[in-house]
């Protein structure tokens, strides 16, 4: 659409920190008030709608979409949101692993193992390590206290979490990337290993690398996110 506004600011209001157009207080795709619980984060999203040239682009918006998603999608039922992350560590990324060549073998145990290491310390949990692509179940109470471990967090950090579990595969990246284990380009290297690996191998065509900068974009929205909560 036609921008019809000019300019954003934040304001604070009973619920939170709302975000307004020329005075006028921004709905959500539903018709919610647009309100954040921080206002560093209400800035960030102030900042976006005053970036936008004479028309808006909501693909350059992520931080609004991420607050629209935890208003409109998350807070509505954040339990069923909840599980459907927790899913991820049910057959978690880290924990297949490839049967070769070597050189692939060992990156990754390189970068996955102290991810997996991290999680066992910090969760009191361990894993089922699988060589090869066949689904094993990973043991009940791991299962369980990762599932708490996600069911812990409010619908604005569940948001911020979704697109690091969906985009890497990694529930523990995810986790691991939320609670500050490590830095965005260490996740974001263990998250896209195998994919780096075929790539040195064969190369990327223009489609498929400009598919992974898109990626790359989500998911640093989605840490973003998370670090102005």
């Amino acid at each position: 659409m036609k921008r019809f506004y000019s300019k954003a600011e934040t304001a604070v209001e009973e619920g939170g920190i709302a975000i307004r157009l020329d005075g006028r207080p921004i709905k959500t795709p539903v018709r919610e008030p647009l309100r954040v619980p921080t206002e560093e984060l209400a800035e960030a999203i102030a900042q976006e709608w005053n970036a936008q040239g004479e028309e808006i682009d909501p693909r350059s918006m992520p931080l609004t979409g991420l607050a629209n998603a935890a208003i409109d999608h998350v807070a509505t039922d954040p339990a069923s949101f909840a599980r459907s992350l927790a899913a991820f560590g049910e057959s978690d990324m880290l924990c297949y692993r490839s049967e070769g060549p070597a050189s692939l073998v060992r990156r990754q145990e390189e970068n996955w193992d102290p991810l997996l290491d991290w999680a066992r310390r910090r969760f009191d949990v361990d894993f089922e390590i699988v060589r090869g692509v066949m689904h094993r179940h990973q043991p009940g109470a791991t299962v369980a206290r990762l599932a708490r471990a996600v069911s812990d967090r409010d619908p604005f950090r569940l948001a911020g979490l979704a697109p690091l579990v969906t985009i890497s595969g990694s529930l523990l990246v995810g986790l691991a990337l939320a609670e500050g284990e490590i830095g965005l380009d260490s996740a974001w290297a263990a998250a896209m290993l195998d994919e780096a690996w075929q790539a040195e191998q064969w190369g990327l065509d223009p489609l498929a690398l400009a598919a992974l900068e898109g990626r790359r974009g989500e998911f640093e929205a989605g840490y973003r996110f998370l670090t102005l909560l």
